[in-house]
């Protein structure tokens, strides 16, 4: 088991889940992060973390959002990994909550 990043963290991306892991597990991309399922030690630390309620344990990912499983495996092995929070994207708090953001992802 892993945990997965989901839909809510499009044009978010809130870093504070890079801070408390402890392998190094975050990959990120230009407006959304993923874990890489190779290194995430399923740990949870990470998952009240998260002002987005975007994280979940594999097996608990909505039915609507189990493609971001093979999307956080897919874009680990393309995106640099992340050990330190930055800021959140400037109009974070405006996308947090909203539905649909799956075509705003940029790769």
């Amino acid at each position: 088991m892993t945990f997965v990043v989901t839909e809510n963290c499009i044009r978010c991306k809130f870093t504070d889940c890079v801070d408390v892991c402890p392998v190094d597990c975050f990959r990120e991309g230009p407006n959304f992060l993923i874990i890489d399922p190779d290194e995430c030690i399923d740990c949870a630390v990470c998952v009240p973390e998260c002002p987005a309620n975007a994280i979940f344990a594999e097996e608990d990912v909505p039915a609507a959002q189990r493609a971001f499983t093979a999307l956080n495996a897919e874009l680990a092995k393309q995106w640099p990994s992340i050990t330190r929070r930055k800021p959140a994207l400037p109009d974070a708090e405006e996308w947090n909550g909203r539905d649909g953001k799956l075509a705003l992802l940029q790769r």
